[in-house]
């Protein structure tokens, strides 16, 4: 029996909990929730709990998931960081000045959303800083409201310059309307090269999953303004509507854009690139073929099912490998019923690809997701961060923890080292199933983060720890699934 058939018959035996419709954006859990209760109050404190090794950044009733780091290079112990607040509207923000020990948080905002049928959410956290320290934060707008569902959908960047402590301006573009018109899943990336001639422009990446922005398919939004205005391109070529997902993008050390997603029609991690600043796009090239084609119902996600996509940057330091670009992604493992997490490399701007390797060690029965990848920009190195189930003690494979595999070249990759320092549960408390204080919907989420400057790294994560924990106004439910980090040197 498969993996995807066995997640059917999950699905069938809790249909209560159903795998989530692949042809719904990620987002859709969160619009499911918030359309039918009224949001959570804002959280009162804004300093975090250190656990151990690990801190808790968000420390705050309610869920929240997929999280993203990002580090000011102007000030490397500057980190600013986002989630996702599933059961309030607007996304959320924290900053820290001491190299990850202590966080503050702060709501993004939201634009007037009455004038679009009702209320609003933002959805999809990532952030990234220019070569000045300029910090820019992009997620979804999601228009909803007076019992008609999604009406628009609209692309939002926030911009902070004194670390993600306030965000005084938004930018809020690309507006599809109607409930058939999804944009999702947005990344940003400045390009901090000293050599580049588009230096600071900052770019946003996304898939239009179900017709979305002007033109649909994989968009990408160009500014050389700080932030104020975004110009689009298309950039997956004639594949279609509906058949991207995940992009990301990032930037080379002469101002190259690159960007990738996972191409669902054919099956295919999918690789394009810009010369001129994001202003002409070439034709779109397969870095990989896979077999799981959108995503996968593995244990410890099973519910909302991990999602397949790329995560990519590029070598800006002035080592030996300046210019390569490494892209990860997930797939089944060599055993057919797990998932393991591969990386490729390309030295002449994604033109041809290594063959795909694993990262890290493979390890019979363990499934490996939610990956993210950053290489540093002063030494060169290659971090990927992920969740790994290695360490499960229910049989099943529910518990997860997080791991950190590093490469000199991303090929080769050494043991892997583990960043939590308690394992979490996303299926059931003390073994009841269904459990209150876990967000079934969205679990872990789609994605996690990881940042890494001069040989320090910063992974980014949610898990449920504190599920169970009382908190001043969460007694009930507990503080839900929270936010950790780590320093790794």
């Amino acid at each position: 029996m498969s993996i995807r058939t066995a997640a059917v018959v999950l699905a069938v035996a809790l249909p209560a909990l159903a795998v989530r419709d692949p042809s719904k954006p990620t987002w859709w859990d969160k619009y499911q929730y918030l359309s039918t209760h009224a949001p959570d109050a804002s959280p009162d404190g804004t300093v975090s709990l250190s656990v151990g090794r690990n801190v808790d950044v968000s420390n705050e009733c309610g869920p929240q998931s997929e999280t993203f780091i990002a580090i000011d290079p102007t000030r490397p112990k500057r980190l600013a960081a986002g989630s996702n607040e599933i059961f309030r509207n607007p996304m959320r923000g924290y900053f820290s000045t001491d190299n990850g020990a202590s966080w503050g948080g702060v709501d993004l905002p939201l634009p007037a959303c009455k004038n679009q049928n009702g209320t609003c959410f933002g959805s999809d956290p990532s952030l990234a800083f220019d070569s000045r320290g300029t910090l820019y934060y992009s997620y979804i707008v999601v228009y909803f409201g007076n019992g008609n569902g999604v009406s628009a959908t609209q692309m939002a960047v926030a911009r902070s310059t004194d670390g993600g402590r306030t965000y005084p301006q938004a930018t809020f573009f690309a507006l599809a309307g109607g409930s058939s018109h999804f944009n999702d899943k947005p990344m940003v990336t400045a390009d901090q090269n000293a050599a580049s001639p588009f230096r600071d422009n900052v770019y946003v990446a996304w898939d239009a999953a179900i017709g979305g922005s002007t033109g649909g398919g994989v968009q990408v939004a160009t500014s050389s303004d700080g932030g104020a205005t975004f110009s689009l391109a298309r950039v997956d070529g004639p594949s279609g509507q509906g058949h991207s997902i995940g992009a990301t993008v990032t930037t080379g050390p002469r101002g190259e854009v690159y960007v990738a997603w996972n191409d669902i029609a054919k099956n295919a991690i999918v690789f394009n690139s810009s010369l001129d600043g994001g202003a002409t796009w070439g034709a779109p090239r397969v870095i990989s073929f896979k077999s799981i084609r959108f995503d996968i119902a593995i244990p410890a996600e099973s519910v909302r099912a991990a999602l397949v996509y790329p995560a990519c940057d590029t070598d800006r330091s002035t080592g030996p490998r300046s210019g390569r670009v490494t892209c990860s992604w997930m797939d089944l493992a060599e055993d057919g019923a797990h998932t393991d997490l591969y990386a490729s490399v390309s030295d002449d701007g994604g033109a041809t690809w290594s063959a795909r390797g694993t990262i890290g060690e493979s390890l019979p029965r363990v499934d490996r997701f939610n990956h993210w990848l950053a290489t540093d920009p002063v030494t060169g190195q290659v971090n990927v961060s992920y969740y790994d189930t290695r360490n499960d003690t229910t049989g099943a494979g529910f518990m997860t923890d997080v791991y950190l595999s590093q490469s000199a070249d991303g090929q080769t990759f050494g043991a892997s080292v583990r960043v939590s320092d308690v394992s979490s549960n996303e299926h059931d408390c003390n073994g009841t199933f269904p459990c209150d204080s876990i967000n079934y919907g969205n679990q872990q989420g789609d994605y996690e983060g990881v940042a890494a400057y001069g040989g320090v790294v910063h992974p980014i994560w949610t898990d449920s720890r504190r599920n169970q924990t009382p908190g001043p106004t969460c007694a009930t439910r507990g503080l839900m699934e929270e936010v950790f980090t780590a320093t790794v040197k």
